[in-house]
């Protein structure tokens, strides 16, 4: 028998919301059930977009200094009201069914403490980069396991109370980061589960450019990443560091060496660097055939490039991040920028340290 439903509080960052916030907040009060509250945290001021929200159901925190996603997020917790705290992008656009589906799963078992849906396959930006990406995060959580261990803040939902006791977001994390997927594995370390509920699907509405998307790849999620396992001393099997993408980073640094060596021994580098190609093709295929299935062949021919690029670009975060700890081991410095996690004592409102 399922308990009662929790209440629900919608918590939504916004720095620059722009047109996509308002678009996120109509599609929060239209579900169905609608949530019990709506936490808009402006951060920073930024574009205003926040302005002219109002009703009851409706509460909105105006940050005058931006902190980032992570105290944002903190600040939303800290008023937060609800059982469940519903962590949703400004960029982000929630189905009619999406809160009904979060409130069943934490009524049907008592003992999950968080949960992470997933993009769809219809982002709002028609852009091919915007399209390719999101149909990239789309297939990985879909071909995941259903245990995950990692937050997601875009669409990830957290017991109020797991939340507080493992000291919410770090707030060291002041632009958008790993900072749920550090969160994540904290809530997995302190014996809580996660749940990856693969038809809890949302809309994204960014756009991405070959410029922002290089940047984020490499130094906002490969690079600090790469820190966060090497500081776990565990390697992960799940989402976009599961053994597929190891062995495709691989195969790629292959063929990259067989190619460098081509000049002096021209047949042992084809060979090498071929069979390597086929390796990171054969890897992929799955993932090539369902774009050729979602948006035809010359979309799927014209992805290609790109997703080389993004196993490169991981590569190179790799590497920067691997130097990042290598560098503070030596000297044996902690992490850059010192936890600052929320806290909170049985009984009292959680605060921000720092």
């Amino acid at each position: 028998m399922s308990a009662p439903a929790p209440t629900l509080s919608v918590i939504v960052p916004a720095h620059f919301g722009g047109e996509g916030l308002g678009r996120c907040v109509a599609a929060l009060r239209a579900a169905t059930p609608p949530p019990d509250e709506i936490v808009v945290v402006a951060d920073g001021e930024t574009d205003g977009a926040w302005r002219g929200f109002d009703g009851p159901d409706l509460r909105v925190i105006v940050r005058p200094h931006a902190g980032g996603p992570a105290a944002a997020r903190n600040a939303g917790a800290r008023a937060a009201r609800g059982d469940v705290l519903f962590f949703v992008d400004a960029d982000v656009v929630v189905r009619p069914d999406t809160l009904a589906r979060v409130r069943r799963a934490f009524a049907e078992d008592a003992g999950l403490a968080a949960l992470i849906g997933s993009y769809d396959d219809t982002p709002g930006d028609p852009g091919f980069l915007s399209q390719y990406r999101n149909l990239l995060h789309h297939h990985t959580h879909q071909t995941a396991h259903g245990e995950a261990r990692t937050f997601w803040g875009a669409c990830g939902a957290i017991r109020q109370a797991a939340f507080h006791a493992v000291g919410g977001f770090d707030e060291a994390y002041r632009e958008p980061s790993v900072e749920d997927i550090e969160l994540g594995y904290r809530l997995v370390r302190a014996g809580h589960g996660i749940r990856l509920l693969k038809d809890l699907q949302v809309t994204h509405l960014k756009r991405w450019t070959a410029g922002r998307l290089l940047r984020t790849d490499v130094l906002a999620r490969a690079a600090p990443w790469t820190e966060l396992l090497l500081d776990a001393g565990s390697v992960e099997n799940n989402l976009n560091v599961d053994r597929r993408g190891r062995l495709s980073l691989a195969a790629l640094a292959v063929g990259g060496a067989a190619a460098l060596l081509s000049p002096w021994a021209p047949l042992p580098a084809l060979v090498v660097g071929g069979s390597a190609a086929v390796l990171f093709a054969g890897l992929n295929a799955p993932f090539y055939r369902f774009l050729y299935r979602k948006r035809g062949a010359p979309f799927m021919l014209k992805a290609v490039p790109w997703h080389v690029l993004y196993y490169v670009s991981g590569g190179l975060g790799l590497a920067i991040g691997a130097t990042r700890y290598v560098r503070r081991r030596l000297s044996q410095s902690p992490p850059a920028g010192a936890p600052q996690h929320l806290t909170t004592a049985p009984g009292t409102a959680p605060r921000a340290h720092g």
